[in-house]
């Protein structure tokens, strides 16, 4: 059992590169929406908001017990767990710039997990009413691993595209995430709600759940291992914008 279940920094990028990466982002997401490309944040198994229907229900940070208790087991099908927007940046600089607290915060909190590449940044803007349910980044063994696209032998999805956990890149293929990272870009004040919430899980008893009210100051990074399970809360004011990544190493042994 790992003995730090996150760790962050606080204020650790300055307002100028939060700005910087806000435009960036905001940039990005109106070039790929001019483009006729979808800026929706999807999840594996499509269950984002544009996924369904108006009547569908937000599962918001919801567990599935919750819901059955609240609505009946047969209302779980008609719910959506995501409702963001999001672009996909790989400018070298924020590599430069992210990547020294990946390595300090995996040995200062006494992770020492092994990884050598991180996927692309994601850049992630909620809305009001906006959220991201409950989810892993990925698990810990080879069921989680990223696995090569053999076009015309690897099955696509309904929506035409490929499973996430398929890809080209040939320095994902055959390794997981293992560690998370999420950077508040903005100022206090700027949005309500959209905490980043843990789970710790049921052995934890009374400190089970936990928001990272610790990143709320603009420019906070949190790190932690990609097998939490987590969630965003929904936004109920203002917009709020994230940037995030993922760095992967060969499944755990």
């Amino acid at each position: 059992m790992i003995k730090n279940k996150y760790f962050y920094f606080q204020s650790a990028l300055t307002p100028e590169n939060c700005q910087k990466i806000i435009d960036l982002g905001v940039s990005e997401i109106e070039r790929t929406k001019q483009l006729g490309l979808s800026t929706t944040g999807k999840t594996s198994d499509n269950r984002h908001k544009q996924a369904y229907d108006e009547n569908a229900i937000p599962l918001n940070d919801k567990t599935h017990q919750q819901v059955i208790e609240e609505s009946g087991a047969e209302n779980l099908k008609h719910t959506y767990v995501r409702d963001s927007e999001i672009a996909w940046l790989s400018d070298q600089w924020l590599y430069d710039l992210i990547h020294t607290y990946v390595h300090r915060a995996n040995v200062a909190a006494g992770w020492n997990f092994e990884w050598d590449c991180s996927e692309q940044f994601q850049f992630t803007t909620y809305k009001p009413g906006g959220f991201y349910g409950w989810h892993e980044d990925s698990g810990m063994c080879h069921f989680s691993k990223y696995k090569r696209i053999i076009p015309g032998i690897t099955l696509k999805n309904e929506d035409g595209n490929y499973p996430q956990d398929y890809t080209y890149n040939k320095s994902k293929i055959g390794k997981v995430r293992k560690i998370s990272l999420t950077i508040n870009l903005n100022l206090p004040g700027e949005y309500e709600g959209g905490n980043l919430k843990f789970d710790f899980g049921p052995h934890n008893e009374a400190a089970r759940y936990h928001e990272c009210v610790e990143i709320r100051p603009q420019g906070s990074i949190v790190l932690f291992p990609s097998f939490i399970n987590h969630c965003v809360t929904p936004v109920t004011k203002g917009t709020r914008y994230s940037l995030v990544l993922w760095s992967l190493g060969r499944p755990f042994k």
